[in-house]
């Protein structure tokens, strides 16, 4: 019997209560030598729902995860028919102020570095550098068998020229770029192998149930050793991939800041929890340290 990876968690009534104040996470910044870690919540002002807030994608949709999609050819079909209509649309997002605001953060030596749980790209389409994309990213696609890389742009145009007329009508669209469709629509969709083995193509993302390879979060650790201290941004920390960078910096007596408008599992580490929405709360803060934000992610 397969075990289920923890999608979910439940706040218990003794969490310390948020606060709009910005003030302590402006004093951090001001410091420097601060470490971002964000999650699904800042993308969210980019037309990317999150997987556990208010309307989240967890409310109607359980994501493929890593054993279902290597344990059968059905499951591989439901999850590139669905994630195939979900690119069109994922593909075409763009970094809001939210991302603006940590990449002008970082132009200004503000930052020790930047960790994302997203795969969608937008702090890097924003010009934040170097960014650790802790579960992958949805631009890239690794064959399981030779474990060649290619580019889902590529993917797309072979999935497009296997399946014309696949233009069905998604319920909606979720945080891993997967759409909602029925078994129906997606019975009839043809997947594509790999062109240089034939093998199984998987999105270079770390599914649910799929470990974090042990050199990324290595590399995580490091920088939260380096870091003064770990500003998270928007993100529940229900899975652990995340949440122990948290337990890791507050054991080591650095100060953990939270950015997310609900209670996460990392609010007992931390030394504040501001519930603002991000873009207006890292706009805020880049505006009280004088950061200039680029015009292309302000409102």
């Amino acid at each position: 019997m397969r075990t289920r990876p923890t999608l979910s968690w439940t706040p218990t009534g003794d969490l310390p209560p948020g606060t709009t104040d910005l003030g302590p996470v402006a004093d951090a910044l001001g410091a420097g030598g601060v470490l971002v870690l964000s999650g699904a919540g800042i993308s969210t002002e980019s037309g990317i729902p999150d997987y556990r807030g208010e309307g989240g994608s967890l409310s109607r949709h359980t994501p493929m995860t890593y054993q279902d999609f290597i344990g059968g050819a059905q499951a591989r079909r439901r999850y590139w028919a669905r994630s195939h209509l979900g690119w069109r649309t994922f593909g075409r997002a763009r970094p809001n102020a939210g991302h603006g605001a940590v990449a002008a953060f970082g132009r200004h030596g503000l930052l020790a570095g930047v960790i994302t749980q997203n795969v969608d790209g937008l702090h890097q389409a924003a010009g934040s550098e170097p960014v650790v994309e802790l579960h992958g990213s949805l631009s890239r696609v690794v064959c399981l068998s030779c474990r060649e890389v290619s580019t889902r742009r590529e993917l797309a145009r072979r999935l497009e020229e296997a399946n014309r007329g696949f233009e069905p009508v998604a319920a909606g669209i979720n945080p891993d770029g997967d759409a909602d469709l029925t078994d129906e629509q997606v019975a009839d969709f043809h997947v594509v192998p790999c062109t240089v083995c034939g093998g199984i193509l998987k999105p270079d993302v770390v599914f649910f149930g799929e470990s974090v390879p042990p050199q990324r979060v290595e590399h995580c650790r490091a920088l939260v050793r380096e870091a003064a201290s770990l500003l998270v941004l928007g993100s529940s920390l229900t899975v652990m991939s995340g949440l122990r960078f948290v337990r890791q910096a507050a054991e080591a007596g650095k100060p953990v800041f939270i950015i997310n408008r609900d209670h996460t599992r990392g609010d007992r580490h931390a030394v504040t929890r501001v519930a603002l929405p991000l873009g207006t709360a890292l706009t805020s803060l880049a505006d009280r340290l004088d950061v200039p934000l680029d015009s292309r992610t302000t409102p």
